[in-house]
């Protein structure tokens, strides 16, 4: 069996073009999802376009009961996991913190956070119990340096930072590498999900310059996950050639 890649919030963005690279050069899939229809369109989509193997798991990350459940529904040779790719992970507001609405708060907590937890605390035992594997956390350059108005997403992607290096120090003794993922501005759905659906405040995010896409960091992910054994790139800082830090940009 070739190998089995996993990866979480696959059906858009950097997780749909990891996804893709992965098919692409013929390893077998897990993709995560909430949006049933998308995921059952990208799933078919790659199957029909690369000929491999792949499970499609529908379910919310920020919910501990429903991760067990999907995970626990895969056939025992579909846990042999080579590669987990903790992508799920989303922005939604944008302001100071006397102004923060709750409910953003909590989503931002519970998808990047929380929900990243869960799925590693369920997908980490069969890697340790094979001694072999690979895990990409995506975090955020936003995890390396607070900007005005980030408070909380900012936060919540320093907890994956941190996370990441806790969790190479935990996995170093089973052989499995852990490498941490820090994009800086990656035109996906995340700043139309940020200003809930205003799409020409989404759009003047990435006016003046060019900036990623989702395929730069799969690109990049398969990269550093197809490097010799011995080998650990344990953290990245992903940038536009445009972005110097986390809120410094040279706009046209």
């Amino acid at each position: 069996m070739s190998k089995i890649v996993c990866v979480t919030g696959a059906t858009s963005g950097i997780g749909r073009a990891t996804a893709e690279i992965f098919a692409a050069n013929g390893y077998n899939l897990i993709i995560t999802g909430r949006r049933k229809e998308k995921l059952e369109e990208l799933g078919e989509e790659l199957v029909s376009k690369y000929k491999i193997d792949l499970i499609a798991l529908n379910f919310d990350v920020r919910s501990n009961e429903a991760v067990n459940k999907a995970f626990d529904s895969l056939p025992e040779g579909w846990r042999a996991i080579d590669i987990l790719v903790n992508n799920a992970g989303l922005a939604v507001g944008l302001g100071p913190i006397q102004e923060g609405v709750i409910d953003d708060w909590e989503r931002m907590i519970d998808t990047n956070v929380k929900g990243l937890l869960y799925v590693s605390r369920k997908v980490l035992p069969w890697l340790v119990e094979r001694k072999q594997g690979h895990v990409f956390n995506i975090a955020s350059i936003a995890g390396k340096e607070t900007y005005l108005n980030g408070n909380v997403y900012c936060a919540t992607k320093t907890a994956v930072d941190s996370l990441s290096r806790a969790m190479r120090m935990d996995m170093v003794p089973y052989g499995i590498k852990v490498t941490n993922v820090a994009p800086g501005a990656v035109e996906t759905e995340f700043s139309i999900v940020r200003f809930k659906g205003d799409q020409q405040r989404a759009d003047n995010v990435y006016k003046g310059y060019e900036p990623l896409t989702g395929k730069d960091i799969a690109d990049t992910i398969y990269y550093v996950a197809t490097m010799p054994d011995h080998v650990c790139i344990n953290d990245l800082i992903i940038t536009p050639k445009a972005q110097a830090s986390a809120s410094i940009f040279h706009k046209e």
